[in-house]
């Protein structure tokens, strides 16, 4: 079944508003689902490019049902005076500070935000109570697993960096909620997600703005990881969905689920290495002679990474009608054409 119905009447809480997908996905509802009304909160922390996290937010003031508060979810008096005040109905949570290699210089950040954080936001939950709290999780649960595709009922008890292990622990912090205060709630395990006015931390973003500089870029385990490259529509077609439909409880009483989203197509670094190139050089940004050999380093592993991610999407399809439909050529072509409006207005 396509899920397509409105949310009129609706309030949702997005947290993270300001970031990636949390600012993509307010502007779907905003857009394709009129009536609902909206509140994000963000930090607007300094992790990476302030001014591109207010470009974001800049593009939904527009939106006469959208009300954006700057707070930190770490925060839990703010916290439950915005759960006071806005008594939402859906509750979205995309706030945690993201990033594997980052987590392993600044563990503390990711305790902050992502534990205690998400528990504020689960406590919350308990003193009022939502329809459902659907919330951010990420393919890195998987960590050390080898079968592919990943698939939700995998075991997930290898993380390889505390990022990964917060966000399981997300998981079973979410569950223990579901079954003992009948909270519904659903997790989204995130495929490298990626597209126009995306994360400045994130490879393809990283690569640009490299090659632009005549600098040389790293190709981790010598080019032979594969990535689950998802694009940004295609994470908040998602989202919408599952929204939509609380879970049902399971057979201990528990009223959890968790999904894949992810483009289900791995691609190897190398070949999304060369199509970014040539659709950078299609958009102008790179000269039309650009020698990307000379401008590649191939290097090993780097800790905390894992050599291939791929989604099983299957239960997703199945259960709400969505499957990615964006391929990696179409998505990084239009990350070309945003980034040369966006950064060379010239």
């Amino acid at each position: 079944m396509n899920y397509k119905t409105d949310f009129k009447g609706k309030k949702i809480l997005v947290t993270g508003a300001a970031g990636f997908i949390g600012a993509a996905l307010v502007k779907k509802l905003m857009e394709e689902y009129p009536g609902a009304k909206i509140v994000g909160i963000d930090n607007i922390n300094s992790y990476y490019d302030v001014a591109l996290k207010e470009s974001r937010l800049s593009a939904l003031e527009d939106f006469e049902d959208f009300e954006f508060i700057k707070g930190d979810i770490s925060d839990k008096d703010l916290v439950f005076d915005v759960f006071k005040n806005s008594k939402p109905d859906i509750v979205v949570n995309l706030a945690a500070q993201a990033g594997v290699r980052y987590s392993i210089d600044n563990p503390d950040v990711y305790i902050k935000s992502n534990i205690i954080g998400f528990f504020n936001i689960l406590e919350a939950c308990r003193a009022y109570p939502p329809m459902h709290l659907v919330y951010a999780s990420s393919s890195s649960v998987y960590g050390a697993n080898t079968k592919t595709p990943f698939s939700v009922d995998d075991k997930t008890d290898t993380p390889v960096s505390l990022y990964a292990a917060t966000k399981k622990s997300n998981e079973l912090m979410a569950y223990t909620y579901a079954k003992l205060y009948k909270i519904p709630a659903t997790g989204l395990r995130f495929f490298t997600v990626y597209g126009p006015a995306g994360r400045p931390d994130m490879a393809y973003f990283k690569f640009t703005n490299s090659l632009i500089k005549g600098e040389t870029i790293k190709i981790f385990n010598y080019g032979n990881c594969k990535r689950d490259f998802t694009y940004i529509d295609d994470i908040t077609d998602g989202i919408a969905a599952v929204m939509q439909k609380p879970p049902e409880a399971d057979k201990n009483g528990a009223p959890h689920m968790v999904y894949n989203i992810g483009g289900s197509n791995p691609e190897n670094l190398l070949e999304f290495v060369t199509i970014l190139q040539e659709e950078l050089v299609s958009a102008g940004i790179l000269p039309k002679d650009f020698d990307f050999e000379a401008h590649t380093e191939l290097v090993p592993m780097q800790p905390g990474d894992v050599e291939v991610t791929y989604a099983d999407s299957v239960p997703l399809e199945r259960d709400f009608g969505v499957k990615p439909q964006i391929r990696l050529r179409e998505g990084l072509r239009r990350f070309a054409k945003w980034y040369k409006g966006y950064y060379r207005k010239d």
